[in-house]
């Protein structure tokens, strides 16, 4: 196989933290070994608000942009819909080419694995890049071991021709061994067989059959970033891997995010690669059982957030997982067609405004007659704003008081501020004013305050997700 180039990595895990202590103290035991915190999405973030996040910082670390990409791959085993191409969502917020090779694979926890293989062979791309996006938020019943372990967490590989980094090497192995992790039709929780000593054959004769292929001596390895469905199985593997200890514990997030399904041994790589490692050993697994092993040399540029920043006691975490919420009343919220709704994506993921031809003001969206001169015109040029600005009035939507189409989400997450914001232009000498949510601030939002967007779930009706901007207070920014 090919080696192939690494320009960036960029990795991003939701702000809420519950410890294993609240779950002690809830259900009389942790089931989950060795994960200390974990990370829990947002009522209006999944994988694909996350993936965005971590392919935006892998792209701003590999001075890229997305008009760059021809191919892009996006893994996970929770996709938000069952059915839908979300690569294509994700191209259009992230401003890629209409004519991009792209690929959605899910099933199994091999997906990141594979999803980097399949754009790896993709190369080579000349002037161009590929860009894997690995993200999940597993979820099993409450009280399961695999909810216990269950965290979030997103990361996105930049693939070139050159480097910096390299992927040296890379080596597969499969064998059936059904199972030991597996989701049937229709859920959305994840469960198993509870074979332990079942389990642990599988991993470690399918992870160290691969590891048999690579002709790579361990010890040049500085960190091991191995699939981690807790804090415990990784370690089962150090003999089949030729491993330590040592070298595992170097690339652990499992302990501070918890089991981020198909991102784990590439989040892992990401904390090494940041950490100075300069040979990390990337070991993916899925159930079934499959796996792929890939040898990556540094330096690689690294921009993560994934450290935490708000502790959520079990009950909240349960309003989080809409264990114990509800969702939109009868008769729904105001309606917006799917294709009324298309119409405005460019505004809605990509911030495209629009500079009047007559007075040069910019309008959002650029449609009808100028807001500031009045001139009716279809001729608006237009221009990608760059998601900077401040807040020019607030209010606070408390309890009971959101329009229906976001009570599922204020169910999860409580009460939002909804604001006016001055959008900034490149140049930051024009302004444009647009309606936004805030992101739940630990500090008082007030005029004036500088946000920036971000991409998050708006609501869902007639059964489609719809993404867009939200606003997040700029000191608060990771």
């Amino acid at each position: 196989m090919t080696a192939a180039g690494l320009a960036a990595i960029g990795a991003y895990a939701p702000r809420l933290r519950i410890d294993a202590e609240e779950f002690e103290a809830a259900w009389g035991r942790f089931d989950a070994a060795g994960v200390d915190e974990k990370a829990v999405p947002d009522a209006d973030e999944d994988a694909v608000t996350m993936g965005v996040e971590a392919a935006r910082r892998a792209l701003t670390a590999a001075d890229a942009s997305g008009a760059a990409v021809a191919h892009l791959a996006f893994a996970t085993t929770t996709p938000p819909m069952a059915e839908e191409d979300l690569a294509a969502r994700l191209c259009s917020i992230l401003n890629v080419p209409d004519d991009a090779k792209t690929q959605t694979i899910t099933g199994s926890t091999h997906a990141g694995a594979q999803a980097l293989d399949a754009t790896m062979d993709g190369g080579p791309f000349g002037e161009d890049i590929g860009l894997v996006i690995i993200s999940d938020c597993p979820r099993g019943d409450p009280d399961s071991e695999v909810e216990h372990a269950a965290g979030a967490g997103s990361v996105a590989l930049v693939v070139d021709d050159d480097g910096p980094g390299t992927v040296i090497e890379r080596a597969s192995h499969t064998e059936a061994y059904p199972g030991t992790r597996f989701r049937t039709g229709g859920d959305d929780r994840t469960t198993g067989l509870g074979v332990t000593q079942y389990d642990r054959e599988a991993f470690t004769t399918t992870l160290g059959s691969a590891a048999d292929r690579l002709d790579v001596p361990m010890e040049t390895v500085d960190a091991a970033a191995v699939q981690s469905p807790d804090g415990k199985l990784p370690y089962r593997a150090t003999g089949a891997l030729g491993v330590d200890a040592a070298t595992i514990a170097a690339a652990d997030t499992v302990s501070s995010l918890g089991d981020t399904g198909a991102a784990s041994a590439f989040l892992g790589a990401a904390t090494a690669f940041a950490d100075g490692a300069e040979r990390v050993l990337i070991a993916a697994y899925g159930s079934g059982a499959s796996a792929t092993l890939f040898v990556a040399t540094g330096p690689v540029p690294v921009n993560t957030a994934l450290d935490g920043a708000v502790s959520l006691s079990y009950a909240a975490y349960l309003r989080r997982r809409g264990e114990i919420t509800r969702d939109e009343p009868e008769g729904g919220g105001a309606y917006v067609s799917v294709p009324s709704w298309q119409r405005t994506i460019p505004q809605r993921h990509r911030l495209v405004a629009g500079r009047c031809s007559a007075c040069e003001a910019l309008n959002f969206p650029p449609t009808g007659a100028c807001t500031d001169c009045h001139e009716r015109t279809s001729d608006f040029e237009a221009v990608e704003l760059p998601g900077t600005g401040t807040v020019e009035a607030v209010t606070t939507i408390r309890q009971g008081g959101a329009p229906p189409e976001f009570v599922a989400q204020q169910s999860k997450s409580g009460q939002f501020d909804s604001a006016i914001i001055a959008l900034h232009s490149q140049s930051g000498e024009q302004t444009v004013s647009v309606p936004a949510q805030v992101l739940q601030a630990t500090d008082e939002v007030t005029i004036g305050t500088p946000v920036v967007l971000t991409t998050r779930r708006i609501y869902t009706q007639e059964g489609v997700i719809r993404y867009g901007f939200k606003a997040q207070v700029a000191s608060q920014r990771r």
